[in-house]
């Protein structure tokens, strides 16, 4: 899976887990700034993005998370370490 289509795949969790219209959501997003997560919501991505992998994402993978282009980041690398 490359970035784009992970890109997508996380606007769809954005927009679906936390009613974020789709048009506030681009790669520079800051998640707590602009979108308005906080943290139980960040744990609630975690989850899913977990559940999407298949694969255990710790707290320490995610901690320097900031942006939407960060959690992309994140799970490519997750993606290819499954590979």
């Amino acid at each position: 899976m490359n970035r784009d289509e992970i890109y997508e795949m996380l606007k769809g969790f954005l927009v679906e887990l936390f009613e974020i219209p789709e048009e506030r959501i681009s790669l520079d997003a800051h998640l707590a700034n602009d979108l308005d997560l906080d943290s139980i919501d960040a744990v609630d991505l975690v989850l899913k993005l977990q559940e999407f992998a298949g694969r255990k994402v710790s707290a320490e993978q995610f901690r320097s998370v900031r942006t939407v282009r960060d959690v992309i980041d994140q799970v490519h690398e997750l993606l290819d370490q499954a590979s």
